[in-house]
């Protein structure tokens, strides 16, 4: 019933190509890709794509001080949604089909200016996007992070009363399991509610390792996903429980997150799809 694909932000610094082997390995349909298109060329991309057999499903943006919706300073606001343009650019000439945004920076976790201006900002730039991507047969996944991470959409409620705010079509919103799982009272009540606005789903146990690696009950949450008839993909963004993820990833210290969770996390999913009666 689901459509599979994984992040290949959790191989570090490996090469791409390799990254593409491991997933059509598994079994997977897809790919979901990090939103840095000035780091490959796309042709390439898709050559690698296509020789194992498997699509371009996602692109997860990658937000930094210098790429904020919401910052003070216009040029980096204006910086904000060049880069998310480029990454709309890119979706569309792999065929994908979701590009994230959330509307502060990573790790950003105390405005500077009142909600009220920075929630203005948001929705304001949430609709140019969402314009452009629907230009390029896009669509605009709005993710909430959890509080230690950002502080203006942490719950799905709020994701939805933005999406509904920003009212556009190519707006829609995004759950992580591994977010959800710090800042919601229910998941599966969370997914119900968001409904027909689901655009992306990661995946991610409580410890955000693979799903059945931590203890988080992923049955609800299948049974809800396919209830509110999500036709989209579910993805897995997996990162080790360290303070420096990217120093641990690119200096090999968590071969769990190459073949053993990349193999896990479809696994698990499947598993509970076939008990669960949606296959």
């Amino acid at each position: 019933m689901f459509r599979y694909t994984y992040n290949t932000l959790v191989y570090g610094r490996e090469p791409l190509a390799d990254g593409i082997a491991r997933i059509a390995k598994f079994g997977y349909d897809g790919v979901e890709l990090v939103g840095e298109p000035a780091q490959h060329d796309v042709a390439e991309v898709r050559r690698e794509l296509e020789q194992h057999d498997v699509r371009a499903s996602s692109i997860i943006s990658i937000f930094t001080p210098e790429r904020d919706v919401v910052s003070t300073d216009e040029a980096i606001r204006r910086n904000a949604l060049d880069y998310l343009r480029g990454n709309v650019d890119y979706a569309a000439a792999l065929g994908a089909e979701v590009v994230t945004f959330t509307p502060t920076a990573c790790m950003k976790i105390t405005p500077e200016t009142d909600r009220e201006r920075e929630w203005a900002w948001a929705v304001e730039a949430a609709r140019a996007i969402a314009a452009y991507a629907d230009d390029h047969g896009v669509r605009i996944a709005v993710e909430p992070w959890n509080r230690y991470e950002t502080y203006l959409i942490n719950r799905m409620d709020q994701a939805v009363t933005f999406v509904d705010e920003a009212g556009h079509p190519a707006l829609g919103c995004m759950a992580d399991t591994f977010h959800m799982a710090l800042e919601e009272r229910d998941i599966a009540a969370a997914i119900r509610h968001c409904g027909h606005r689901l655009a992306h789903v990661h995946l991610a146990d409580s410890n955000r390792a693979a799903p059945g690696c931590g203890h988080t009950d992923f049955r609800p949450i299948v049974r809800a996903i396919a209830e509110i008839g999500y036709t989209g993909w579910i993805s897995y963004e997996l990162l080790p429980a360290a303070g420096d993820v990217w120093g641990v990833l690119s200096g090999a210290g968590a071969p769990e997150f190459l073949d053993p969770y990349t193999e896990a996390a479809i696994t698990h999913t499947k598993k509970l799809e076939n008990e669960l009666g949606l296959v």
